[in-house]
């Protein structure tokens, strides 16, 4: 992951709309005592079976774990619990000759969801991308995937990015080449939260991950006083308006949010005397966020957050 943690350093050092400050990563840090343990499954939303359907069923919601602030009241739990109940109700609902075939209606249903999703078209062929895949390199099977990284986190998000093209969220800033693979970060980290780092989760370099950049953690470092944002971008964060996916601004909510999670990391693992790991951090931030009724999020439509 030094490619994600090396370009959004640098994005961060020529950053004109996100500042990543200091100050305000040292002042929060010195308030931590600790980091709080946020369980994986804290909600009791995903489905877990310590076998291999879990890691097939990660998978697939990592896949589709993208963009819901489209449709006011649809969220992360939704799409979690709803794959949950489906899997609950038919093993075989994303055997990979099934995912290669549903259709947008049919994924509704299978979410019980009572209208069209955002992005469904999208959502549809990343489905059927994951199930042709799987079925030409894996043997249908995404606990094969998970068993030729060698228990590496990083081998994983490679392998992912390799084989899935949906997953491979890269950018162009000021003409360098971005990295940040939010999506294939979170199956190392679904995988080894679940399995709580044994069996398919158990990696042996977890730590070389970095936070999982989306909406919600650039909001809470805002929150909190790490990020500060050029007025243009409060202003339009704050009238709910659109950002483009690629442009400047987006680039630099979600580098520096990664770039500041790395700061104050080694902050507070210099602080605590202890290593602290950059998922952990995530899952405290990501659940500080989305339990926040009044936290203004960016808004982009994008397959990749």
């Amino acid at each position: 992951m030094d490619n994600v943690r090396e370009t959004s350093a640098w994005v961060a050092s020529r950053s004109s709309h996100v500042l990543v400050d200091a100050a305000g990563i040292e002042k929060v840090v010195s308030t931590i005592e600790s980091i709080p343990k946020v369980e994986w499954d804290f909600e009791g939303i995903h489905y877990f079976d310590n076998g291999p359907l879990t890691v097939q069923y990660l998978l697939v919601l990592d896949a589709l774990n993208f963009c819901f602030w489209p449709d006011k009241d649809l969220n992360y739990d939704d799409l979690a619990s709803g794959l949950k109940a489906a899997l609950q109700n038919d093993k075989s609902a994303f055997d990979a000759d099934r995912l290669q075939k549903y259709t947008g209606p049919q994924l509704r249903e299978l979410l019980r969801w009572p209208r069209p999703l955002p992005l469904e078209d999208e959502r549809v062929r990343l489905l059927h991308e994951v199930g042709i895949e799987l079925e030409r390199n894996f043997e249908g099977k995404a606990s094969n995937l998970v068993e030729c990284c060698g228990k590496s986190a990083m081998n994983l998000v490679a392998l992912v990015a390799r084989h899935f093209p949906g997953f491979r969220d890269h950018t162009v800033y000021k003409g360098r080449q971005v990295f940040l693979y939010k999506r294939a970060q979170i199956f190392a980290a679904d995988l080894w939260g679940a399995f709580r780092g044994h069996g398919y989760g158990e990696f042996e370099d977890i730590g070389s991950l970095t936070i999982m950049a989306d909406y919600i953690v650039p909001a809470v470092l805002r929150q909190l006083g790490v990020l500060k944002f050029s007025p243009t971008l409060a202003s339009t964060i704050e009238a709910r308006g659109e950002i483009g996916p690629g442009t400047e601004e987006e680039v630099e909510l979600r580098a520096c949010s990664v770039h500041a999670v790395e700061k104050m990391r080694e902050l507070i693992s210099v602080k605590s005397g202890r290593q602290v790991l950059s998922v952990e951090l995530d899952l405290w931030l990501w659940a500080s966020g989305v339990q926040s009724a009044s936290l203004q999020h960016h808004r982009t439509l994008s397959i990749y957050y």
